[in-house]
C-alpha cells in the first residue's frame, strides 16, 4: 500500500488570534504560514509524489499552492472527508472563552464522547477521515503502484485522529498527539499494518524517500531489511 504524507496547513490568522476556526470561511494563512508553505517544496523535494489531496478549506489549498507551482504535473484533488472538524456553534469563538465550557474537558479527556453543539462528534470526524485515507490508498495503489507516495493537506484534529488509527489507539488517547502547523506526518500502509514514520516533523524529510528516489542512492533495501513490510526485531536500522 502507499505511503501517505500528511501535511497540516500552515499557521493561519485564526491560529494567531486564538480562535477555533473550524469551517469558518475566510480563514487564511498568516505571514508565518505563508513562509511555511513556501518552504514545503524543498522539504518534499526528495519524494516522488503521485498525487496531492486537499481539504476544501482555503488555508489547505494555500499551503499546497507553492508545491503545485513547483511541480506543474502534480494533480490535486479536493476531498471533503478530510475537512476540518465541524465544531458547529463553537466555530469562530475564542479558545480562551471555550476553556470554560463543560464540554471542553470532555473534548480533552474523553473525546470519543464529545459532540459539538450544532456540529459533529469527534467519532464521526475520525471515521470519515479514516474512510477517506483508505479509499485514497486503494486509488493511488491502483493508479500509481503499491510503492507510491502521495500528499494530503488537512487539519490538526484530522491528522491526530489518523495517527491514532494507524497506531491502533483509542480515540480517547488522540489528544496525546501533537502536530504543528505545516508539519509533516508520514504513514506507510502495508497489507498487515500501517507504520508511523514521522509525527509532526518540521525538519528534513529526505530519509522518507525510497533509496532509488534519493540523490546518489543505489537500490532500495529489500522489504525484509527495511523494516516496513513487517515489524523489525530490534527496531530496524533506519534510513541509510
Amino acid at each position: 500500500m502507499p505511503t501517505l504524507i500528511l501535511v497540516r496547513h500552515g499557521r493561519s490568522t485564526a491560529n494567531t488570534a486564538g480562535v477555533l476556526a473550524g469551517r469558518t470561511p475566510g480563514v487564511l494563512l498568516d505571514e508565518r504560514g505563508t513562509e511555511q508553505a513556501a518552504a514545503l517544496p524543498a522539504r518534499l523535494a526528495a519524494l516522488r509524489l503521485a498525487v496531492a489531496v486537499s481539504s476544501p478549506l482555503e488555508r489547505c489549498h494555500q499551503t499546497l499552492r507553492p508545491l503545485l507551482e513547483a511541480r506543474p504535473g502534480l494533480a490535486v484533488h479536493t476531498e471533503e472527508r478530510i475537512s476540518e472538524c465541524d465544531y458547529g456553534d463553537w466555530s469562530g469563538r475564542k479558545l480562551a472563552e471555550l476553556s470554560d465550557e463543560p464540554l471542553m474537558s470532555v473534548v480533552q479527556q474523553h473525546p470519543s464522547a464529545a459532540a459539538f453543539p450544532g456540529g459533529e462528534s469527534m467519532r464521526v470526524m475520525q471515521a470519515r477521515a479514516v474512510d477517506a485515507v483508505r479509499d485514497w490508498n486503494d486509488r493511488v495503489a491502483a493508479e500509481h503502484g503499491e510503492d507510491a507516495t502521495y500528499v494530503m493537506c488537512s487539519h490538526g484534529d484530522i491528522i491526530k485522529s489518523l495517527v491514532a488509527d494507524a497506531l491502533g489507539m483509542h480515540l480517547d488517547l488522540f489528544q496525546r498527539i501533537h502536530v504543528d502547523p505545516c508539519s509533516v506526518t508520514a504513514i506507510r500502509y502495508t497489507r498487515l499494518r500501517p507504520f508511523l514514520l514521522r509525527v509532526g516533523d518540521t525538519g528534513d524529510l529526505t530519509p522518507l524517500a525510497p533509496r532509488e528516489q534519493s540523490v546518489g542512492a543505489d537500490a532500495r533495501p529489500s522489504a525484509a531489511g527495511d523494516g516496513t513490510s513487517d515489524a523489525a526485531v530490534g527496531g530496524g536500522g533506519g534510513a541509510p
